[in-house]
């Protein structure tokens, strides 16, 4: 396919993702359409036909950045609805008794901010997430991952193959995964598209391993030993598109 074709069905997609309120992947899908775009028109030697195509761009740069600013609303604190205090060493917190509830059938994209994605304990923390998002969020359809980029010197490739494994499964069950790389992230948050914000002080990975390894709360994380640290639940008034 032409990077021609390729930018067309992008930005076709971008709109109806749009049109249906899926702002977090219509931001994405308007992004790469228009990169794909620019870099065809580059090498159009046609000036009249590369005129047209420029007006058009100018149009999508202009629907992306009108997505851009929705987003950036949605992605605002409103009114605190739930705060818990995880102290040091306690147990009986697993993801879903501290936010299951919230991520619900109107969930239908997630955003997860988490900067640190580099240990096994790191990544199976992520797939814990992920299990209680499917089982919880039954019309999800999109979800995006920003943390920073991490090169194991031993093993270079190993975090873009395992976020490639969890990449090919949720898009399996007809999820679309995005994954960007922000080397000065620092915060951590969890954007659900039904209007709710989870922010956790140590993001995803507040658990302490198994000990020993082969004992209680090695599968179970509620009987997993804690650190310490603080859970906001925020709630975004502004949900509708």
């Amino acid at each position: 396919m032409s990077a021609a074709l390729k930018a067309k069905d992008q930005l076709i997609r971008a709109v109806e993702c749009d049109q249906i309120g899926r702002i977090l992947e219509a931001q994405t899908l308007y992004q790469d359409g228009i990169a794909l775009l620019m870099s065809f028109v580059e090498t159009e030697p046609d000036e009249t036909k590369r005129k047209a195509f420029l007006l058009r761009i100018k149009e999508y740069i202009d629907r992306a950045d009108a997505i851009k600013a929705r987003v950036n609303g949605k992605l605002m604190l409103g009114e605190v609805v739930d705060h818990v205090s995880i102290e040091e060493n306690d147990t009986g917190f697993d993801y879903d008794q501290i936010f299951g509830k919230y991520m619900d059938d109107k969930t239908v994209e997630i955003l997860l901010e988490e900067p640190y994605l580099t240990q096994n304990y790191q990544y199976q923390n992520l797939v814990r997430f992920l299990e209680l998002a499917i089982t919880n969020c039954k019309n999800l359809k999109y979800f995006r991952l920003i943390t920073k980029e991490h090169t194991d010197p031993k093993n270079p490739d190993q975090q873009k193959t395992n976020l490639g494994q969890i990449r090919a499964d949720l898009e399996r069950r007809d999820i679309v995964v995005s994954v960007k790389y922000e080397d000065t992230l620092h915060d951590r948050r969890i954007y659900l598209s039904n209007g709710y914000i989870i922010k956790i002080g140590r993001g995803l990975h507040f658990y302490k391993a198994a000990n020993p390894m082969y004992s209680i709360g090695l599968v179970n994380y509620r009987y997993r030993k804690c650190l310490q640290t603080d859970v906001d639940i925020w709630r975004n008034n502004r949900t509708a598109s």
